[in-house]
This record gives C-alpha cells, structure tokens and sequence, in this order.
C-alpha cells in the first residue's frame, strides 16, 4: 500500500518536473527544422524561475476570478495524473476516483477558468484571445470527447488501464482500422490543444494569436503557474496519446523503483518521437487563414465517427 502511494505520488511529480522538459524539447525541434540554433531544452525551468521571481502586476479592472484561474489550472493539472498511467501500467489507490471521460473534464476546466480570466481582465487582446480560444473549442471538444467514446467502446471499458492492457495483450485490436482512426483523430486533437494548428501564433507582435493573447496581463508567478499548467495539460495529452493509444507499451508492471524510472525514460523518448511529428508537421504546413482552423477538427471528427461505426460493424 505504502508503495502504491509513492508511485501515485511519484507519477504526479514527473508530469510537474518534466512537463517543462517536454516544451525545450518541442522547441528545439522546431528550430533544428528551421535550421536555427535554439535556446536549449532546459529553457523553459530558467524562463519559469525568472517569472517566479518578478513581480505581480494586475490589471485595474481585474476581479479575484483573474487570481484564482492560475491557481485552478495548475492544480487540476496536478490531479489528472492520478486517474491515468503515467509510470506504470496497473491502477494506483486514487486512480478510481474517475475515468478517461472525466479525466478531459478537468483538462477543459483549467482552460475554461483561463479563458474567463482572459474576459475578466479587460483587455482588448484577453477578449479576442477568449473569443476565438471558445471558437475553435466548440469543435474541439465533441472531437475529444467522440474520441473518448470510441476508445470505451474499443476497450468496454472507459479506464485508461483496461485499454493499455488490451492494446498490449491483442495485436490484432491494435492494427484494427477503428483503432488507428481514433489515433489519427487524436492526433490533430494534439495539434489543436496544444498550439500547433497553423492558425497559432506564440508571439506577442500579431494580431492572429491566440493563446498568448488571453494571458498577456498575467505576469511574474501567476504567469509562471499560467504557463507551467500549458506545459502540464501538453504533457498529460501526450501521455494519454502514447501510454493508452499510440505506444502502450515500456510501463512499470511492478511497480518497483527501477521500472518507475525505467518507464519515465521509456516515457521522454516516446515523446521525443511524437514531438519530432507534431513538428514536422506544423513546421511544413503554410500559415492559415483564422477561418480555416475547423478544417483539421471536421478531419478529426470525420475520423472519430468512422472509428465509432468500424467497432459497432466488428
């Protein structure tokens, strides 16, 4: 018991410690592609432990919504890592508290309090960023949670668990075209939430971005929280997208302190691969027009539904 607790404890902190990993390593893909230097994979610690020593400044017309919304997002980042398998491929004490469907529950709140703190705010750029964040959410989430019904009913089951122990046990289940529709379908959802769609843009200087735009009046520790959540929710979609569907495999079995470890340098290369993907393909893409972003989630979505009829015909 004791030990289960430990590892439930420790899967928390990898997603903490290595989420900022994760973002170093996606960024200095992007500028290999791009043939540029790059600022090195453990940037991303030094920009959160600057922030963390900067000052806080607040807008006038802020309300304690724009307070608690990091907060709220930080913390339900840190509790999503208890309900799927992070380190090891057996339920943890607390991971029946709920499912997969409730796991992107929490997901969605963290972003939904950041964009009601991006309103809250007041500022023109906080509520052009909200606006079309709910925009292209509106898409976004019936994909993710169809997505979520096809793995139940792939699986029977809506734990993550059930559906990496099948995924692993029954190759034919892997190759099924159900099965490699929903991966695909997750795939442009990773896109989607995580910034990589050629609509984004992570600069401060146009006029089309759209994460940056709704927490441009955050600063010093309640950006650093805004930001370290971004990289959590990125780590967690990640790991939903390689540990249940993509590559379930190289997880702990025993639950021992070597095959912990072994499964969270197991975990950072299965990033290292899907990273080097998501890249390529949003580095080779031409910028689109805003407009455009319901392209890519009609494709996941097409996808979703194909998935869900090919298992209902099996």
């Amino acid at each position: 018991m004791t030990r289960d607790i430990l590892l439930q404890i420790a899967q928390v902190v990898a997603v903490l410690v290595l989420a900022p990993l994760l973002q170093g390593i996606i960024v200095q893909f992007e500028e290999r592609v791009q043939r540029a230097r790059g600022p090195g994979i453990f940037q991303p610690y030094r920009d959160l432990r600057k922030l963390f020593s900067k000052q806080i400044v607040v807008p006038e017309t802020a309300s304690w919504l724009f307070w608690m919304a990091p907060i709220v997002a930080f913390t339900a980042m840190l509790t999503v890592p208890i309900l799927i398998p992070v380190l090891t491929n057996f339920p943890l004490p607390l991971s029946d508290m709920g499912d997969i469907l409730g796991g992107g529950l929490i997901l969605t709140l963290g972003g939904f309090m950041i964009t009601l703190a991006g309103l809250d705010s007041g500022s023109a750029y906080g509520g052009i960023g909200s606006s079309r964040v709910a925009m292209v959410t509106i898409l976004a989430e019936p994909t993710l949670i169809l997505v979520f019904v096809g793995i139940t009913l792939l699986a029977k089951s809506m734990l993550p668990f059930v559906v990496n122990h099948l995924l692993v046990a029954e190759p034919a289940v892997y190759w099924n075209p159900a099965h490699l529709f929903l991966v695909a379908a997750f795939f442009i959802l990773l896109l989607v939430e995580t910034d990589r769609l050629p609509i984004h843009s992570p600069t401060h200087i146009e006029v089309y971005m759209i994460e940056e735009a709704r927490i441009l009046e955050y600063s010093g520790p309640l950006l650093a929280l805004v930001r370290w959540a971004s990289m959590m929710k990125q780590f967690i979609l990640y790991t939903i997208f390689c540990n249940v569907l993509l590559l379930p495999w190289a997880l702990s079995i025993r639950g021992t302190a070597l095959g912990a470890l072994g499964a969270a340098v197991a975990l950072m290369a299965k990033f290292t691969l899907v990273a080097l993907a998501v890249v390529v393909v949003d580095t080779t893409q031409s910028r689109l027009r805003f407009y455009r972003y319901q392209e890519p989630l009609a494709a996941s979505f097409l996808l979703a539904v194909l998935s869900i009829i090919g298992t209902q015909l099996g």
